[in-house]
C-alpha cells in the first residue's frame, strides 16, 4: 500500500492501495473498488467534472451481467465465475455503485476507459464475494471489446430513456394541451401572422396545433426506436467478432432484451454499427424537431400571457415565484422561459452529436463517449421540462375570453368577409381607413359611404362581422 498522500486542490489525506496493469504500477484510493486503468483515465482526463450518467453506468452493467451469462451457456465461463459476475453486475445495474464511476465524459473517443471502469468494478465485487480470483479483462470482458460494448450500451441507455421516459413526458404535455384545445374551443381571438392581426381563430384551435406537434414529435421519436435499439454486441474489435464463441452475439443480446424489458436486436451489419452510430444521429435530429416545436408553443404562451397592461393578456398562465428583485410584484413567465433553454440546449447537443457522427474513420466511430452525454442529456431535459410545463403551467392556463374578443373584433383583418359582398380593393380601402381613423370596421364601412351607397346593408355587416362565424369556412 502507497503512502497516504493529499488529494490536489484540497488538504483531505486520503490513503492509496497500489494496483498494476501492464503499464506498470498506478496508487489506487484505497477503498475504490475500481483499480489501474480506471485511475489513469481520472488523472488524464480532468476535464469537465462531467462523468457518464446513471442511465449509461445501469447499461455497463446490463452487458456485463448478460455477457456473463451468455460466456456461462457457451462454455467460456465457469459457473461460479460468471454468476458471480452476473450478480456483481446486477448491483452496478441497481445503481448502487454509481460513485465508482469517475471518468470524465471527455476521454478516449471508445469509451474503453469506462468500458474497463466496468470491467475492474464488476471484477472487485464479483471476486470478494465469491472468493475467486475474477480478472476485469480476462473474465468480465470475455468474449467483448469496448468496441462493441461501449457503443451497446448508449443504444440499451437510449432506447430505455427514450421508450421510459422521454415518451411518456412527450404524452403528458400532448395530453395537456389536447385538454385545453376543448376548454379554449369557444374562446375567439385574432389571428396573428408575421406578428400582424389576422383573422379570427379560436384560442382551441391554437392549442390543437400545439397538440399535433407534440404528437408529432412522438411519432417521430418512435419512428428511430427500431434502429436505435439495433446493438453491434459481439462484434468486437472491428466487427468481425474475433474471440466470440459462436451465437454468443444473438444470446447476449436476447439476454439484455430479456432483463430490460426493452425490444433491443442484433445489428444486421456490424460493421456499420461500429464504424458509425446514424442511429444516434437520427435520433437526435428527432428530439431537435421536438425541440423546435417546443420553443414555438412556450413562445406563443408566454406572448399570449404578456402583460399585465401593456401585453396582450389574453392567457393568464400561473404565477409560481416573485419575478424580480427590484419590481415589487412582477411575475414572469417563468416555465416557458424554462422549456426555451431547455430547447436551446437540446438544437446544441443535436450539433455536437451530427459533428461527432461524422467522425467514423475505417472501422470504428471515436466520439461516442460525447454522443451517449449529449444524446441522453438531451432525452432527460426534454422530456422533464415538458412534463412540468404540462402540469405548472399549461395545466393552470385561464383565457381572458372578453380582452380575447376585444382584439378579434378591433383587428381590421375581419373586413376579410366583405371580399365576397364589395371586392378585394374596396375592402382594403375600408381595412386601411379602420386603421388610420382609429374606427371599427363596420364603422370604417359606414363612413366610407358603403352602406349609404346600397353596395352593402346593415344587416349583411352584423352578419359578416361576426367574429364567431369567421373561425371555420364559409357557410352557405
Amino acid at each position: 500500500m502507497g503512502a497516504p498522500r493529499a488529494d490536489e486542490g484540497n488538504d483531505r489525506v486520503t490513503e492509496y492501495r497500489t494496483e498494476h496493469d501492464t503499464m506498470g504500477e498506478v496508487l489506487v484510493p484505497k477503498d475504490a473498488l475500481y483499480a489501474a486503468q480506471t485511475q489513469r483515465a481520472v488523472e488524464n482526463f480532468p476535464i469537465s467534472g462531467k462523468t457518464l450518467t446513471a442511465h449509461h453506468i445501469h447499461a455497463l452493467g446490463e452487458v456485463k451481467r448478460a455477457a456473463a451469462l451468455a460466456n456461462k451457456e457457451l462454455g467460456v465461463l465457469d459457473a461460479g465465475i460468471a454468476d458471480a459476475i452476473a450478480a456483481a453486475a446486477d448491483e452496478v445495474i441497481a445503481g448502487t455503485h454509481d460513485g465508482e464511476f469517475p471518468i470524465d465524459v471527455f476521454q478516449t473517443g471508445s469509451g474503453t476507459s469506462s468500458n474497463m471502469n466496468t470491467n475492474e468494478v464488476v471484477a472487485t465485487l464479483a471476486s470478494r464475494a465469491s472468493g475467486l480470483q475474477i480478472h476485469p479483462n480476462d473474465h468480465v470482458n470475455a468474449s467483448q471489446s469496448s468496441n462493441d460494448t461501449f457503443p451497446s450500451s448508449i443504444h440499451i441507455a437510449a432506447t430505455g430513456a427514450l421508450i421510459n421516459e422521454l415518451v411518456p413526458n412527450l404524452t403528458v404535455l400532448a395530453e395537456s394541451l389536447e385538454a385545453k384545445a376543448k376548454e379554449f374551443a369557444g374562446v375567439v381571438k385574432s389571428g396573428r401572422t408575421h406578428l400582424m392581426d389576422a383573422t379570427p381563430i379560436t384560442l382551441g384551435q391554437e392549442f390543437s396545433g400545439y397538440a399535433q406537434q407534440i404528437r408529432n414529435g412522438i411519432a417521430r421519436v418512435e419512428a428511430t426506436i427500431e434502429r436505435l435499439a439495433q446493438l453491434p454486441l459481439g462484434g468486437t474489435a472491428v466487427g468481425t467478432g474475433i474471440n466470440t464463441p459462436d451465437g454468443f452475439a444473438p444470446r447476449v443480446i436476447a439476454l439484455i432484451a430479456e432483463n430490460t424489458g426493452l425490444p433491443l436486436t442484433e445489428a444486421p451489419n456490424h460493421f456499420e454499427a461500429q464504424a458509425a452510430f446514424d442511429s444516434a444521429v437520427e435520433t437526435s435530429s428527432a428530439l431537435r424537431t421536438v425541440a423546435v416545436s417546443l420553443v414555438k408553443i412556450a413562445n406563443d404562451v408566454r406572448w399570449m400571457g404578456s402583460g399585465p397592461r401593456t401585453g396582450l393578456g389574453e392567457l393568464a398562465l400561473p404565477d409560481l415565484q416573485p419575478g424580480s428583485s427590484i419590481m415589487p410584484g412582477k411575475v414572469n413567465p417563468v416555465l416557458p422561459e424554462a422549456a426555451i433553454q431547455v430547447a436551446a440546449q437540446v438544437i446544441g447537443n443535436d450539433a455536437t452529436i451530427a459533428f461527432a457522427g461524422a467522425q467514423g474513420n475505417f472501422d470504428l466511430l471515436v466520439m461516442l463517449p460525447v454522443i451517449a452525454q449529449n444524446l441522453l442529456e438531451s432525452m432527460t431535459i426534454l422530456g422533464n421540462v415538458s412534463r412540468v410545463f404540462a402540469t405548472r403551467c399549461v395545466d393552470g392556463l385561464v383565457a381572458d375570453e372578453e380582452q380575447c374578443l376585444r382584439l378579434a373584433e378591433s383587428s381590421p383583418s375581419i373586413v376579410t368577409p366583405l371580399n365576397r359582398v364589395i371586392g378585394y380593393e374596396a375592402a382594403a380601402k375600408i381595412a386601411k381607413h379602420s386603421v388610420a381613423s382609429n374606427l371599427t370596421v363596420r364603422e370604417a364601412t359606414i363612413d366610407l359611404g358603403y352602406v349609404e351607397r346600397g353596395e352593402i346593408s346593415e344587416e349583411q355587416l352584423d352578419t359578416l362581422l361576426d367574429v364567431s362565424t369567421m373561425t371555420g369556412p364559409a357557410q352557405g
